[in-house]
């Protein structure tokens, strides 16, 4: 019978030639190095607050087709809105201020209630 391997026997017992053991093995340390890595950049973003339940957090993230959006988590909601570029009009309060600094970067100052 040709299509039966021999195993040969050691002093630990039997030896399996197999050549495709290894391949678990590379598995395995490949799905450990992927979380390994996710964590990594959850932390390295501070974007753990994205896993807990009482944070609140806004995110701005442009597309691929340069169409920005806007991400709201408030507890365990997360709700997704798109920019547009209309302009609307309507009476309205004033909430604050935005400044544009020299380095290109928009900072918003609310109003402080009295």
């Amino acid at each position: 019978m040709t299509y039966m391997k021999r195993r040969r026997v050691t002093d630990t017992g039997l030896e399996d030639n197999d050549p495709l053991s290894g391949v678990a093995n590379l598995f395995d340390l490949g799905l450990v190095f992927i979380v390994g890595l996710l964590i990594t950049l959850f932390s390295a973003y501070q974007l753990t607050d994205l896993f807990s339940r009482q944070s609140e957090m806004t995110l701005m993230k442009k597309g691929a087709q340069g169409q920005w959006e806007i991400l709201i988590k408030k507890g365990k909601k997360i709700k997704a809105m798109k920019v547009s570029q209309s302009t609307s009009e309507g009476r309205g309060e004033k909430l604050g201020t935005a400044y544009r600094l020299e380095n290109g970067t928009v900072v918003y100052v609310p109003e402080m209630e009295e």
